[in-house]
């Protein structure tokens, strides 16, 4: 059984198919849906019961409004922003938690998404 339910949100599909799959190769990690909409995130991440979303940002060290929104429903969601060319990340938990990642690669990712578990 896994432990962590990954929610892959927002386009490109090209970073959503590469993060997806170096987290299909973890034992303790499951992709429970994809979301190119994010319109539709709110409502996915009730249905999937995302531990964690995924997101791609054109600029992941902006708050977008979406990010407020997801951590006001659900309080123990791990949001993790990734900008487009991977150069940058960073991880929001509850509303006054944030942390910046330099230098992306997928085991930085995998090591942001186990914080998740870490409460």
């Amino acid at each position: 059984m896994y432990e962590i339910k990954v929610l892959l949100a927002n386009d490109p599909q090209l970073l959503r198919d590469l993060v997806g799959d170096f987290i299909h190769s973890q034992r303790d990690m499951e992709v429970v849906g994809e979301v190119a909409d994010l319109f539709d995130l709110l409502f996915t991440v009730k249905i999937t019961k995302a531990d964690v979303v995924i997101i791609s940002l054109p600029n992941a060290d902006e708050d977008p409004g979406i990010i407020s929104h997801l951590l006001a429903e659900y309080p123990n969601l791990l949001i993790v922003a990734i900008s487009p060319t991977c150069n940058l990340a960073c991880t929001y938990r509850r509303a006054t938690s944030k942390e910046k990642f330099f230098n992306i690669s997928s085991e930085k990712i995998l090591t942001m998404i186990r914080t998740a578990k870490e409460d």
